[in-house]
């Protein structure tokens, strides 16, 4: 029977984080190709405990919604620092700057994005989050 993926985010999914890197301090298991999305993306990040990005984002066409499983998180979307918690769910605009920031114990989330474009949608910006 076809139709459908499943996997586990966490076992299924390479995470790429090391290869940028950021080893240890955030798991970034990006599964839009793993499960076959056409419209749309979702990863699954980890992010240690105090470790703040070293880098923001924002995309040409994709809206995202991030939603935190456990632990909790500090945002920086444009000018404003948000704190989230266990099952806070934050939308951002394609266009908004965002960056992120492990609370005390860290924090688990899972990222979607929609529409589905590929690699080179996202714009990175490094050096953006200072105290």
């Amino acid at each position: 029977m076809g139709g459908y993926t499943k996997l586990n985010l966490r076992a299924d999914v390479e995470d790429q984080a090391p290869s940028f890197g950021l080893g240890g301090k955030i798991e970034a298991r990006m599964a839009r190709v793993p499960l076959e999305l056409e419209h749309s993306g979702v990863s699954y990040q980890r992010i240690a405990p105090g470790f703040r990005l070293p880098f923001a984002h924002s995309h040409k066409t994709q809206e995202e919604v991030y939603v935190v499983v456990s632990g909790s998180l500090r945002a920086k979307v444009g000018e404003d620092v948000l704190e989230l918690g266990p099952f806070d769910a934050l939308r951002v605009d394609k266009d908004a700057v965002r960056g992120f920031e492990g609370g005390p114990d860290g924090a688990e989330l899972i990222a979607i994005g929609a529409p589905n474009t590929g690699p080179g949608d996202a714009e990175l910006e490094h050096e953006w989050w200072s105290d």
